[in-house]
């Protein structure tokens, strides 16, 4: 009988990994700590009377949530430039679809320079929001995570608003509307084309690249679009794919991955490009 009961919560805990796996990831930007996450809260969870529980799917969510918490005030304390942003794991689709369970969890995924404005939030902050706006969990139910009351939850999650607002990283909502600016993007690029690049780009437009070598930020319209006709020298294959909910490229070269582009589109113009061309993180990524 032991053995069926811990069958069943297993099945119970499966059914909800991704949700928590959601969660954890827009918590913490980064896949494999996210699944370290969920597998701790299911040792928690093996570990307790479950027959105490009320609701499972909210005891689950408290505790994936307070194990990123420690998860992201430990990473603050360790970080030795507090205005150095973590570069988040891109979340990759194919255009036209894909695995379904990997597509139910990219459904809601915010873009990633979303992702790093909230790496440069105060831990609290950070859960707050992304409780909140994000899973729509009530300041009531968040507040005991952040050992805070009610209200300066709410101030928690109004700040981390702002910021994220205030960075300009709300993309537009049409896929397709962003994709034609990419594509533009990148017309002009292999042309070799900078006033059509400088249209397409706005004027205080940041690309971010995350090498092995470290994070390298470029700003400013000229100095991006001097970049992108360089790269384009390097005849990489490239493809569209959907990056974090929004229009993105893949490029490859010699059969491996290259490049994942992320590209931030607000009123038709490109407001940030997010790259990663780490090697081994691209290889880490899930396929």
């Amino acid at each position: 009988m032991r053995e069926l009961r811990e069958e069943a919560l297993a099945e119970e805990f499966e059914a909800r990994r991704g949700r928590l796996r959601a969660v954890a990831y827009r918590m913490l930007g980064s896949f494999s700590e996210a699944d370290d996450a969920v597998q701790e809260a299911w040792l928690r969870l093996s570990r307790s009377d479950a027959a105490e529980i009320d609701n499972l799917t909210a005891w689950l969510t408290t505790v994936v949530s307070r194990i990123c918490l420690d998860h992201l005030r430990s990473r603050e304390a360790r970080r030795e430039d507090p205005l150095e942003a973590r570069f988040p794991d891109p979340a990759v689709r194919e255009v036209d679809g894909g695995d379904p369970e990997h597509e139910a969890f990219l459904a809601d995924s915010i873009g990633l320079a979303m992702l790093v404005v909230l790496d440069e939030l105060s831990p609290a902050e950070r859960l707050a929001f992304v409780l909140h706006d994000l899973f729509v969990l009530p300041f009531a139910d968040i507040a005991p995570i952040v050992e805070r009351s009610v209200d300066a939850t709410k101030m928690l999650a109004s700040r981390a608003r702002r910021r994220v607002q205030g960075a300009r990283v709300v993309p537009d909502a049409d896929l397709a509307r962003q994709r034609v600016a990419v594509d533009a993007f990148q017309a002009a690029a292999r042309a070799g084309d900078f006033e059509a690049l400088l249209r397409v780009l706005d004027p205080d437009v940041v690309l971010r690249n995350a090498s092995a070598e470290g994070l390298r930020v470029v700003r400013g319209a000229a100095a991006v679009a001097s970049g992108a006709v360089v790269f384009q020298r390097m005849a990489l294959a490239a493809r569209p794919v959907v990056v974090n909910g929004v229009a993105g490229v893949t490029a490859t070269a010699d059969g491996a991955t290259y490049s994942v582009a992320s590209f931030t589109v607000v009123e038709g113009r490109i407001v940030s490009i997010d790259i990663l061309t780490d090697p081994e993180r691209l290889r880490a990524l899930p396929g």
